[in-house]
C-alpha cells in the first residue's frame, strides 16, 4: 500500500506539472484576491478613524479605496472560477489519455488484472478526482496565505492579538491532521467498492441474454448490488468524519475569534488601540480563523490522492518493451519455443515447453480445457511473455523485434472478435496499416463472409452497430481481418468455434490456398480441424505430451477422448 501511496503522490505531482502554467496563474489570482481581502480590514479601520476624527476629504479618498478593495476580489474570484474549470478539464483529459494509452499498450496484462467496469471507473471517475488536484493546490495556497497574513496583521496591530490567536492554533492543526488520516481510509474503501460495483454491472450487461434465458434477473440484481451496504457504510463514515471535523472547527474558531476580540477590547480600554484598530482586528480574527476552511481543500486533496493511488495500480501493470530489430528478409515464419514456462493469475500453466513449428506449416494445438492452449497461443505472438524461456520468430526473439515488425509479422483471430472499425469493411481493414478495399473483399471471400456482407443494408459500408450479426458471422469478420493482414504467422485462437462444419472446412481450405503463405497455429476442438493440420501438439497439464500428425495420434484412445469433452 505504501508503494501505491508514493506512486499516487507522483501522479498528482505529474498532473500539477502538466498544468504548471495554469496552476501558477490560479495561485497568483487566489493570492491577489487574498491580498485584497487582507488589505480591506486595515483600510476600513483607517477610514473609520478618519471619519471619527472628522477628516472628511481624506476619508472620502479612503472610502474609494475600500470600494476598490471590495470589488477586486469579486473580479479575481470570477477569473479564478473560470480558470479552475478549464484547468480541471484539461488535466483530467491528459490523465485519461495517459491511462488509456497505458492500458492499450499493456493489453491483456492490464485487462487480466482489472475488470472492464473497474477500469472504466478508474478512467472516468478517479481520473476526474485527480484532475482537480492542481486547482485545489492553488486554492490551498490562498487558504494558507490568508490566515497567515491575518495573523501577521494582528501582530502589527498589537503583538498580544497574534499571541492570543496562536495559542489556539495547535488545536486546529491537530483537527486537520486527524481529518486527513480518517478521510484517506474512508475514501480508499469507498472508491474500491465503486470499482467492484461497476465491474459486476458490466459483467451482467455482457451476459444479459444468459440472465434473461435463465430467469435469474432478481438473483443477478442482488449480486450486483451486494456491495451497496458496505458502500453505504463507507459513505456514511466519510460524511461523519467530514461533519465531525467541520463541527469541531466550528466550535474552536469562534472561541479564537472571541478571545482575540476580548484582548482587542481590553487594549482599546487601555488606550493601546483605536476604534479603527478594533474594527480591523475583528476582521483579521475572522480571516485568521479561516484556517478552518482548509478542511474542504484537504478533503478534495485526499480525494485526489486516493484516486491517484487507484490510477497508480493500473499504471503499474507492465507494458512490453519492444526492440528495434526487423524480421529477417526472406524468412518463412519459423516459430520456436525454447524452455518456455508461463503462469496466469499466479498459477503455473505451462511447464518447460519446447516446440518447433517449421515455416509454412500448420500446427494444431489440442488439449483439454485448462491445458494451456490459449496461453501458448498468446506467447507465440507476444500477447503475453513467458516467465522463463524464449519465443523466436525466424530466429529472432520476440522481445527484440520492433513493435511494427512484430504486429505485421503475427496476426490473430479470436473466438469473440471486437468490431472496432466502425463499419463492416472498416473492421476487416482495421490494423497497424489499413488494408486496401480489394484486399478486404478478398479476405472476406476467404472467410466466407462476402455473401452475408453484401446482403447488409449498405454492404461493406454498413455500421457495425446497425449490422445484425450472428456469433458465426462475427467470427468470420474476425477471420477476415486476420486474413487481410496475414503475416508470417497467423494464429487462430478458437476462432472457428461458432462455425458449422462445412463453413469451417471451406475456411480451412482458404487458409492454406487463398491467404498469404506462412505458418498457421490454430487451437482445434474438432477432429476435422486437427486432421487438416500438418502436425498436432497435444497438451496435457501444461506440458506437451506428443507432437505428431493427427492420424497417428488418433490411434490413442486418450487422444480421442480429448475431443469428447
Amino acid at each position: 500500500m505504501a508503494a501505491h501511496a508514493l506512486r499516487g503522490d507522483r501522479i498528482v505531482s505529474d498532473a500539477t506539472r502538466h498544468s504548471a502554467a495554469r496552476t501558477l496563474s490560479l495561485a497568483l489570482l487566489t493570492v491577489a484576491s487574498t491580498g485584497a481581502a487582507l488589505l480591506l480590514p486595515a483600510a476600513l479601520g483607517h477610514t473609520l478613524d478618519l471619519l471619527l476624527a472628522r477628516r472628511g476629504p481624506e476619508a472620502g479618498r479612503w472610502v474609494l479605496w475600500c470600494a476598490l478593495l471590495l470589488c477586486a476580489p469579486a473580479v479575481l474570484d470570477a477569473l479564478d472560477d473560470l480558470l479552475t474549470g478549464t484547468t480541471g478539464a484539461r488535466t483530467t483529459a491528459w490523465l485519461r489519455h495517459r491511462l488509456l494509452r497505458h492500458v492499450l499498450a499493456a493489453g491483456p496484462r492490464a485487462t487480466a488484472r482489472f475488470t472492464p467496469g473497474d477500469l472504466v471507473t478508474r478512467l472516468v471517475g478517479n481520473a476526474a478526482h485527480v484532475g482537480t488536484a492542481p486547482a485545489t493546490l492553488a486554492a490551498t495556497v490562498a487558504s494558507v496565505a490568508g490566515p497567515l497574513g491575518a495573523i501577521v496583521a494582528l501582530g502589527l496591530i498589537d503583538p498580544w492579538l497574534a499571541v492570543t490567536f496562536l495559542a489556539g492554533a495547535p488545536v486546529l492543526a491537530l483537527l486537520l491532521r486527524a481529518f486527513t488520516r480518517a478521510s484517506t481510509d474512508c475514501l480508499t474503501g469507498y472508491q474500491r467498492l465503486q470499482g467492484d460495483l461497476a465491474g459486476r454491472l458490466v459483467e451482467a450487461l455482457d451476459g444479459a441474454r444468459t440472465i434473461a434465458a435463465a430467469g435469474t434477473a432478481d438473483r443477478e440484481a442482488a449480486r450486483i448490488l451486494a456491495p451497496l451496504p458496505e458502500l453505504s457504510r463507507q459513505g456514511h463514515r466519510m460524511w461523519h468524519v467530514q461533519g465531525r471535523s467541520t463541527a469541531q472547527a466550528a466550535t474552536v474558531v469562534p472561541l479564537l475569534q472571541i478571545a482575540v476580540l476580548a484582548v482587542a477590547g481590553l487594549r482599546l480600554a487601555q488606550g493601546g488601540l483605536s476604534v479603527g484598530d478594533l474594527l480591523a482586528a475583528s476582521r483579521y480574527a475572522v480571516l485568521a480563523a479561516g484556517v478552518g476552511m482548509l478542511v474542504g481543500h484537504v478533503n478534495a486533496l485526499v480525494h485526489a490522492r486516493t484516486a491517484a493511488d487507484r490510477l497508480a495500480e493500473v499504471l503499474g501493470a507492465p507494458t512490453p518493451a519492444h526492440g528495434t530489430r526487423p524480421l529477417p528478409t526472406g524468412g518463412d515464419g519459423t516459430l520456436r519455443l525454447r524452455g518456455v514456462t508461463a503462469s496466469r493469475d499466479g498459477r503455473r500453466v505451462l511447464h518447460g515447453i519446447d516446440l518447433h513449428v517449421p515455416g509454412g506449416t500448420t500446427l494444431a494445438l489440442v488439449g483439454r480445457a485448462g491445458s494451456g492452449k490459449s496461453l501458448l497461443a498468446a506467447l507465440a505472438g507476444r500477447l503475453a511473455d513467458p516467465d522463463t524461456g524464449t519465443v523466436e520468430l525466424d530466429g529472432v526473439p520476440l522481445p527484440e523485434l520492433g513493435h511494427a515488425a512484430l504486429r505485421q509479422g503475427v496476426t490473430y483471430a479470436f473466438a469473440r472478435p471486437a468490431l472496432l472499425g466502425g463499419t463492416v469493411g472498416g473492421t476487416i481493414a482495421y490494423g497497424l496499416t489499413t488494408a486496401a478495399p480489394g484486399t478486404v473483399r478478398a479476405a472476406a471471400r476467404a472467410a466466407c463472409a462476402d455473401d452475408f456482407i453484401r446482403r447488409l443494408p449498405d454492404g461493406y459500408a454498413t455500421p457495425c452497430a446497425a449490422a445484425p450479426l450472428s456469433g458465426g458471422e462475427t467470427q468470420r469478420l474476425g477471420l477476415a481481418r486476420a486474413f487481410a493482414h496475414a503475416g508470417r504467422v497467423v494464429i487462430l485462437d478458437d476462432a472457428t468455434s461458432s462455425l458449422d462444419a462445412p463453413t469451417e472446412l471451406r475456411i480451412g481450405t482458404a487458409l492454406t490456398t487463398a491467404v498469404t503463405p506462412g505458418t498457421r497455429l490454430l487451437i482445434a476442438h474438432r477432429p476435422t480441424t486437427a486432421s487438416r493440420a500438418d502436425t498436432v501438439a497435444w497438451l496435457e497439464n501444461g506440458r506437451i505430451r506428443a507432437i505428431a500428425p493427427h492420424a497417428h495420434l488418433w490411434n490413442d484412445a486418450e487422444y480421442r477422448a480429448v475431443f469428447d469433452e
